[in-house]
């Protein structure tokens, strides 16, 4: 029976000596790949711990898959959730301080397409200093929850990521249906009054306004945020004009289309203001954009 127990010990001695090398071999985390925007392939061989944000819209989709408290810096205008204001600023989306976002120390940058971090240069410099970067592009609603899946990943949080990213699919799904067989009212979105821009058939705003059964009267635009004439407005005499503006305040610029009464949306007073940061930033938020665009779509049918 001692012999046994003999046998049994140095078993049992091998066994934990095994374990503890597999253990010693084996990594806390596998490697995460996942497929930015550009359709780039980005690496990390374990989940972002600090992840400096170049868009206001990326730093609160961060924070929607449930990895803000991974945020160590941000460009200005970061401001919701209101924690975010406190992170540390590398400048703007337009205009970043490299140096700054370096002293970050950052294992993860996270940069929109259509600014400055997403620059051959910028690029290239990240590279050279081996930080990992993924490039966010939203042009479509789904855009969105596709971007918050992929930052939970990122973090090693995918199944919060998932949770949210699948309850904003199902409440676009069910303001899609509400709207579907509506016949559409024609609507103008202006984004600026000076010089006059709106957007085009491509961009994410004109699916909320296709999401609310209303029709983008600029749909057929040539570019995402054209520059356009007071002449083709007139022209296409949109039923409805909605306008974002620089905050939640009635744009000056709104009321300026009251000097053409014969315009449908001014004949009836239907002139609204949809807050842009409800509307204009690809976010969760942007389904409380679209609920009071759907309202001011709703008064014109009325």
């Amino acid at each position: 029976m001692p012999e046994w127990r003999g046998v049994w010990a140095r078993i049992a001695g091998l066994t934990g000596a095994l374990l503890c090398a597999l253990v010693a071999i084996t990594p806390a985390h596998a490697e995460i790949t996942v497929e930015d925007f550009l359709g780039r392939s980005v690496r990390l061989e374990q989940p972002a711990q600090r992840i400096v944000a170049l868009a206001p819209h990326i730093v609160e989709n961060l924070y929607a898959a449930g990895v803000g408290d991974r945020l160590v810096g941000a460009v200005s205008h970061s401001d919701y959730p209101p924690a975010a204001s406190a992170l540390p600023e590398v400048g703007g989306p337009a205009s970043f301080s490299m140096e700054s976002l370096v002293a970050l120390d950052p294992d993860l940058v996270v940069v929109w397409s259509s600014a400055q971090g997403a620059s051959k240069s910028a690029l290239a410099q990240f590279a050279r200093l081996d930080i990992p970067v993924y490039i966010d592009r939203p042009r479509a609603l789904e855009d969105i929850p596709r971007a918050i899946v992929d930052f939970g990943r990122l973090a090693g949080r995918p199944a919060h990521a998932r949770t949210v990213a699948a309850d904003f699919r199902r409440r676009l799904d069910a303001l899609r249906a509400r709207y579907a067989n509506r016949a559409p009212v024609s609507l103008f979105y202006q984004v600026w009054n000076e010089p006059l821009q709106t957007l085009g058939g491509d961009h994410f705003i004109s699916q909320v306004i296709e999401a609310c059964g209303a029709r983008n009267v600029f749909a057929d635009a040539a570019t995402l945020a054209p520059r356009i004439g007071i002449e083709s407005v007139l022209a296409r005499d949109p039923q409805v004009i909605v306008a974002s503006g620089a905050g939640a305040s009635r744009p000056g610029g709104l009321d300026a289309w009251r000097q053409w009464p014969s315009l449908q949306a001014v004949a009836n007073d239907d002139l609204y203001v949809v807050n842009p940061d409800l509307i204009q930033r690809p976010t969760t938020r942007i389904l409380q954009g679209a609920r009071r665009l759907c309202r001011a779509v709703d008064a014109a049918h009325d």
